[in-house]
């Protein structure tokens, strides 16, 4: 008979034999690979290229010395405002260029070219008269389907877009109209004086229409010669938004596409419309030091005017572009995918092992992209996987 002392002993023995035993096992089987894990989840989606723009004012004009002369003190301060036919400089005409005959002609062609730009630029205007007249029947007709409820808000929200540019390009093509004239008149002017001899009152050079002084090159007085700035002017109520674009992304931008002005100062995001894609790149030299060839992209407001007004020419706003959007979209981490062949794939966790699977992607952003085929909404996928996956190694969360 065993004494309890020896039943003791041996089932301590046992237990270190037992302790011993699951330390090799545990010391010698694979470890878990710690991993930090993502889900398909449905949620909204948009595709975007964002970049830094500035706005500007759409229609400004830079009134120059129509002759040769001596300006006087400009009395204006950039912010005046001014009214159309407002005096903005008096500039005083050299006797000794009037004089000459070979300018004296050249103020006539002046004239001449500048009556033509003026017929020119009226037929213009009854152009835009006409595309305004027809977007707002246009967007009054879609307002009384919208009540009747057999179109889209959507086509709504278009038919007011294109009123609000049509009544832009009406604004400026009136614009247009009135800075023809003042060229016309300036041109007259010019060529009065050639005919005078210099002699007679000091030419004054004034507003074509109603705006802001945006830019004095020069307040001081003294002599300028013909075609020199004098004064820059323009309606700041009428803006326009500069952005320039990698020309990689340019060809997926088109005229139409919708455009988010964020971090402009104020509450939200604002609306707008891509109105042009010049067809002109152009060489810049990044931060970098890396040349990028780049396109200007020039995009209108589609929000009220008041929500935007307290902008001015030149400020900063950042522009989203959106290029394709969802609004329930099953998607996963960018980072989760992986190269294989010419497709993609993803470790899923299955049972806490990682599960090689083949992934049908769609549209991708710089953080999700959308899943087509190969994974359901809530299944968990290894984020940033590296070479220590394999299928159907275990895996841990971080």
């Amino acid at each position: 008979m065993k004494t309890k002392v020896q039943w003791r002993r041996q089932i301590v023995f046992l237990l270190i034999v037992a302790a011993v035993g699951w330390g090799l096992y545990a010391g010698f089987r694979e470890q878990p690979v710690a991993v930090e894990f993502g889900e398909a989840v449905r949620a909204p989606l948009r595709v975007t290229v964002e970049q830094e723009g500035r706005t500007r004012v759409v229609d400004r004009y830079v009134l120059a010395a129509p002759v040769d002369g001596y300006a006087r003190r400009i009395t204006l301060d950039v912010g005046d405002a001014v009214a159309a036919g407002d005096t903005l400089v008096a500039l005083e005409a050299s006797r000794s260029a009037v004089l000459d005959a070979r300018r004296h002609a050249e103020a006539g062609e002046r004239a001449a070219a500048a009556q033509a730009n003026l017929a020119a630029v009226e037929q213009r205007v009854k152009a835009a008269e006409a595309g305004a007249a027809l977007a707002a029947k246009e967007l009054e007709r879609m307002r009384k389907l919208r009540a009747s409820g057999h179109v889209a808000a959507e086509a709504v929200d278009r038919a007011a877009a294109e009123d609000e540019r049509a009544g832009s390009e009406l604004r400026s093509a009136r614009f247009t109209v009135a800075t023809a004239r003042h060229e016309l008149e300036a041109a007259r002017t010019a060529l009065g004086f050639a005919a005078a001899g210099g002699k007679g009152e000091p030419v004054l050079v004034r507003a074509p229409v109603a705006g802001q002084v945006l830019k004095i090159p020069r307040k001081s007085e003294g002599a300028v010669e013909s075609g020199q700035p004098l004064v820059e002017i323009g309606d700041a109520r009428a803006l326009e938004v500069e952005v320039d674009v990698l020309s990689a992304d340019a060809v997926r931008i088109r005229p139409g596409t919708r455009v988010l002005f964020e971090r402009w100062g104020g509450d939200g995001a604002l609306e707008g419309r891509v109105r042009v894609v010049e067809p002109a790149g152009f060489t810049k030299v990044s931060a970098l030091g890396v040349e990028e060839q780049r396109v200007w992209v020039i995009a209108d407001f589609a929000s009220p005017s008041g929500t935007w007004q307290r902008l001015g020419d030149g400020y900063r706003v950042e522009a989203s572009f959106v290029l394709w959007e969802g609004e329930d979209v099953l998607q996963v981490p960018a980072s989760a995918l992986f190269r294989d062949g010419d497709g993609w794939a993803a470790f899923v966790v299955e049972e806490g092992r990682a599960v090689r699977r083949r992934i049908d992607t769609g549209q991708r952003t710089g953080l999700v992209a959308e899943v087509l085929a190969g994974l359901k909404e809530g299944e968990r996928v290894v984020v940033h996987p590296d070479d220590r996956l394999r299928d159907g190694v275990e895996v841990s969360g971080r």
